[in-house]
């Protein structure tokens, strides 16, 4: 009983860590993260330029169309004389 009270007693040693040398990224891992870095800041810059262009074109294709239609009404109360005008 008592060499496995001393067992479970006993506090494990450490493990070797290894050699600060051999698991630091260095600078070919820092210009990496720093290559990912710049490459999602650009994507993401152009994604919203893409985006804020599609917006501005429905905008524009919305007025374009609405004038479509009032210069069509327009022409149509033109053609017919008889109709009540507001």
């Amino acid at each position: 009983m008592l060499p496995v009270l001393v067992a479970l007693a006993t506090t494990p040693t450490p493990a070797v860590t290894p050699d600060p040398a051999i698991v630091t990224p260095g600078p070919l891992g820092f210009a990496a993260i720093a290559f990912i870095g710049v490459a999602v800041f650009l994507l993401v810059w152009d994604m919203l330029r893409r985006i804020r262009r599609g917006r501005y074109r429905e905008e524009v294709n919305a007025e374009l169309d609405a004038e479509e239609a009032r210069a069509r009404e327009a022409s149509a109360d033109d053609a017919d004389p008889t109709a009540p005008r507001i």
